[in-house]
């Protein structure tokens, strides 16, 4: 655990995507409202909420010196519909019935926040699934990896099956950009390998 790094998130897809390039954080999640706002675009979606994390941390903190504040928000984008954590099991079906046999967007906004005010990046990669049965899907959802998931799939597990083709950043899909975060703590001030 580190002072100077304070993670806004809960997530473990995070938390193991920072530990596997040996960065050590504090984490204190941020409790905001991730509804959407009527006729929201994913972009502006994801980059609005990964501030709000970032801004919530930072006024419960106060004084930020010497210390960086990093949050992120991920969502799926399939022709303009934002495709959230599932509700169920068949919000979950549709949602996979829909990225079925086409390509998906999956955006992440990353905000770093710091005394000397805010960094802000967001990374979309392209992800093309295999054309799914109903088989496949019923196979997944058994499974229960949908449930806290963006767009009712991680492809850090078994819906990797699903994925034929990436373009753009894998850990983007994930959660959380790595080269893109590492740069932006960089420019923020802690010391990131790269």
């Amino acid at each position: 655990m580190r002072d100077d790094l304070i993670l806004a998130s809960a997530s473990p897809r995070r938390h193991e995507l920072l530990r596997s390039i040996g960065l050590a954080f504090t984490v204190e999640p941020a409790d905001v409202d991730e509804t959407e706002h009527p006729g929201e675009q994913a972009r502006p979606y994801v980059e609005r909420v990964a501030r709000a994390k970032a801004d919530a941390i930072a006024e419960r903190r106060g004084s930020l010196d010497g210390c960086v504040i990093l949050a992120a928000d991920t969502t799926v984008d399939v022709d303009g519909a934002i495709l959230a954590k599932p509700i169920d099991d068949g919000d979950a079906r549709r949602m996979l019935e829909l990225m079925s046999g086409r390509t998906h967007l999956v955006h992440t906004a990353v905000v770093c926040r710091h005394a000397g005010g805010a960094l802000s990046q967001t990374v979309t990669t392209g992800v093309t699934f295999v054309a799914l049965t109903d088989d496949d899907i019923e196979w997944y959802l058994a499974l229960g990896e949908h449930h806290d998931k963006a767009g009712a799939y991680g492809m850090q597990g078994a819906a990797g099956a699903f994925v034929e083709r990436l373009d753009g950043s894998p850990t983007n899909v994930i959660g959380l950009p790595l080269a893109e975060t590492c740069r932006l703590l960089r420019t923020a001030g802690l010391g990131v390998a790269r």
